[in-house]
């Protein structure tokens, strides 16, 4: 793989995830396993890109005026790398992103971040889609349990195993951050 060609994109890795209305959560060393992947692409110089969703309601707790907006600081951005907000699930819409990909020679993306069956899912089809690369960190991505239209909940663990499940060989490959730190970047 060519060293130059790739970028690591966080998305949405904000104070908002930590609010009590989200419920049960699983993988909860996410954040770790991200800052360990983004202090690697930081060490080898390679691309990063920090999504940050953004909300016009000001009762949002992703609207810019709200703590939650904020990027956690254990991922936090540091000079040069792109930040990009979103009002929507995929990082790719209403955003330039595919234009930075394009205009920096990426053909490989690597995609960490949260939530998986929402915004990670979304970015990591539409990468796939667009012909690029895709690689899903497993365990530096999280979930949180949801009910389905039928009022019947579904923990955490399982919405993240069936969402990784319906984008592996399909729209990404799927890897461990220790498989991407110790098997895929020599």
């Amino acid at each position: 793989m060519d060293e130059k060609k790739k970028a690591l994109i966080v998305v949405d890795v904000q104070k908002a995830f930590n609010d009590k209305k989200w419920g049960e959560r699983n993988n909860l060393n996410a954040e770790e396993n991200i800052s360990k992947i983004l202090q690697l692409w930081r060490k080898k110089g390679w691309l990063v890109i920090h999504i940050q969703h953004t909300s016009d309601n000001p009762n949002s707790i992703f609207h810019p005026m709200n703590e939650g907006f904020t990027i956690k600081e254990i991922v936090e951005p540091i000079e040069d790398e792109v930040i990009l907000t979103k009002k929507v699930n995929s990082s790719f819409i209403g955003t330039n992103l595919e234009e930075q990909l394009k205009v920096n020679e990426i053909s490989t993306v690597v995609i960490t971040g949260l939530t998986t069956p929402h915004c990670v899912s979304t970015t990591t089809r539409m990468s796939g889609n667009l012909g690029f690369s895709t690689y899903l960190i497993s365990d530096a991505t999280a979930a949180f349990g949801l009910k389905d239209q039928n009022d019947r909940y579904y923990d955490a663990e399982t919405i993240h195993n069936i969402s990784l499940a319906t984008l592996h060989d399909e729209f990404a490959t799927i890897l461990t951050t220790e498989q991407l730190i110790n098997d895929f970047i020599k």
